[in-house]
């Protein structure tokens, strides 16, 4: 039985760190309620306050109490157990708020991310039947009056700041809707198999699909987080991916209400390097791009500095990232060991003070992390573990552990979660993490999740004598060129946007006799490239541009194999965004539709030749 408020906490004790210990019929209300009980006067959330230009937390205690108000708030506008309700706010803690507000009364929220299109917004409110709706201001309320006629179905519209619309019953500013007193009334009986939350999918090919989760689901995945990483009490997580996204929700939110490791929100991406030094986290989980900031802030540095601190770096990172092999057993013992603590001290401390200088480590999801990348920051001392996951196991499958890192892989296995290798090299995964299915959508359901519970991830893997799994493909974007072979976009592409130049870029050849690619450039960086190189923007052809072009992606790809060689590229000046639809609000390309935007520049690019 998940534990009552008359009992005391049952803490577990695993090498030196304390978890909360809870039984498998536990739901994520439980879990929290449990630990506001355990460390009430812990700290637990902080944000920045713009009107005072403060960092603000609260306790554990406090965070309980907002909780029990906002619970009394839901159930005074008619709200019960089962209704959905929509978080479309950024990270804060008036998200936690309402994401516990709802688990406590038995309701499932639908988080939403805040710069998804109003249409696609609509699209989700209607076909998760979603009741009420938390958005942060004017910005998004307005965005949503365009879309006014399509939320029959919404009875209440829960703003952050203050939003005057009188043609609008429904909205109220939440200092308005916030009573003043907790209510009475029982916890509904809630199970922990039953549904927790939807999770939209980001719908690279078509309607985003609900991910169900139970709380089972989700308490199952930070067990196996906590089981291979120790998380202290006194950890920082900074918190900047998007609350939205499974992967920021389980492994930061979640695993810090059972680590009784405190969050803070940061205030925004541009920000993000300054909070990062205010903060100084101890821990954090980002996507490759945040990483590939950093690294691109480094090389442009390394650029202007003078020939001999460039070899310092280079000497620096390559001893690190040799000692670190070694150290796993894959590299053998070198005497320039022994200076490691000077390079440390002269090289990579100055470096990582940056991130805040107190990082234990540092988990890269959600997409691949370039080698080349990796190698960096290890070669300094941050110990960077790549994992894999997807929403529909909760969302982690595999992880890196701190012992045993092979950056080229995505991990072993994580503790209870089955892998086998499938048809086409396709990874399945097992497990009580697995999603219960896809909202409304039985079809899609069985395409993906087998009777006996084995789930289709849709990538291609290899798996070594150790059990570390690597990505060799995505089934759906593998290209087929003519000559039958076989190429990984996906990885070129990231491969080619660690040069400045390229913004964004879509990898095409499925049928063709080579790779061309359409590309996004930065324009500012591309006039520096093409003055290095004497080509005259204004006055030089576009052949010899466009020649130049595909010399720096040779670069950046001349790891993969000769016949994976882009020959052309056409360049495009609209920015590929989520508003003109071409990519998802996970930053992924939607490949089909940005390929039939420009189909008539591909088959120019093509122009003149055949299979």
């Amino acid at each position: 039985m998940a534990p009552t408020s008359s009992q005391q906490p049952v803490l577990q004790n695993r090498r030196g760190t304390r978890y909360l210990m809870f039984e498998d019929s536990a739901t994520i209300a439980d879990v929290f309620a449990l630990r506001c009980r355990t460390s009430p006067n812990a700290p637990a959330y902080r944000e920045y306050e713009s009107a005072t230009k403060e960092w603000r937390g609260v306790t554990w205690r406090e965070i309980g109490e907002l909780v029990a108000l906002a619970r009394e708030g839901l159930r005074r506008d008619g709200l019960s157990a089962g209704d959905r309700i929509a978080i479309m706010m950024k990270n804060s803690v008036k998200w936690v708020l309402f994401d516990q507000a709802a688990y406590a009364n038995g309701m499932v929220p639908v988080p939403l991310f805040v710069d998804d299109r109003p249409d696609n917004v609509a699209y989700i409110l209607n076909d998760a039947e979603v009741k009420a709706i938390v958005i942060d201001g004017e910005e998004h309320w307005k965005r949503l009056k365009t879309v006014r006629e399509q939320l029959g179905g919404l009875q209440r519209i829960i703003c952050i700041k203050p939003v005057v619309d009188p043609d609008e019953p429904k909205l109220i500013t939440f200092a308005d809707w916030l009573p003043s007193t907790p209510g009475s009334f029982d916890r509904p009986a809630i199970e922990a198999q039953m549904l927790a939350t939807i999770v939209y999918t980001s719908g690279t090919t078509g309607r985003p699909k609900g991910v169900m989760l139970s709380h089972r689901n989700i308490l199952a995945n930070v067990r196996s987080g906590l089981a291979v990483y120790d998380v202290y009490p006194e950890d920082v997580f900074l918190s900047f991916l998007p609350l939205s996204h499974m992967f920021e929700r389980t492994c930061d939110y979640y695993l810090n209400v059972v680590s009784g490791a405190s969050i803070v929100f940061s205030r925004s991406i541009p920000q993000l390097a300054e909070d990062f030094r205010v903060v100084q986290p101890t821990v954090i989980f980002s996507v490759p791009r945040i990483y590939e900031r950093f690294y691109a802030a480094i090389q442009e540095q390394l650029k202007k500095a003078s020939p001999i601190r460039r070899r310092l770096f280079e000497f620096a990172v390559g001893t690190g990232w040799a000692k670190f092999e070694y150290e796993h057993g894959r590299g053998k013992w070198k005497p320039q060991y022994f200076l490691w603590p000077l390079l440390e001290k002269l090289v990579a401390r100055k470096l990582l003070d940056r991130l805040g200088g107190k990082l234990r480590f540092a988990i890269s999801g959600g997409a691949a992390l370039s080698p080349s990348v990796a190698k960096v920051f290890i070669g300094l001392g941050l110990p960077i573990c790549q994992g894999y996951g997807l929403s529909e196991a909760s969302p982690l499958l595999t992880v890196n552990l701190l012992e045993k890192n092979n950056p080229h892989s995505i991990g072993p296995a994580v503790p209870g979660v089955e892998l086998r290798v499938g048809n086409n090299g396709e990874l399945m995964a097992r497990g009580p993490n697995i999603m219960m299915g896809y909202w409304k959508n039985p079809e899609a359901t069985r395409a993906v999740l087998s009777d006996d519970g084995w789930l289709s991830t849709g990538d291609q893997v290899a798996v070594d004598e150790h059990g570390f799994v690597t990505i060799t493909g995505r089934l759906k974007d593998i290209i087929v060129m003519g000559n039958g072979e076989k190429v990984p976009p996906v990885d070129m592409e990231l491969a080619i946007q660690l040069d400045p130049v390229f913004e964004q870029v879509l990898v095409f050849g499925e049928g063709k006799p080579y790779l061309s690619a359409v590309a996004v450039l930065n324009d500012d960086e591309w006039a520096r490239a093409a003055a290095d190189a004497k080509v005259d923007l204004t006055t030089d052809s576009s052949d010899k541009a466009e020649k130049l072009l595909v010399q720096r992606i040779a670069k950046q790809i001349k790891g993969f194999p000769g016949y994976a060689q882009v020959r052309k590229v056409s360049v495009v000046k609209e920015k590929w965004t989520i508003d003109n639809g071409l990519i998802t609000p996970t930053l992924k390309l939607k490949r089909g539709v940005i390929v039939n935007k420009y189909a008539t520049a591909i088959e120019s690019m093509y122009k003149g030749h055949t299979v």
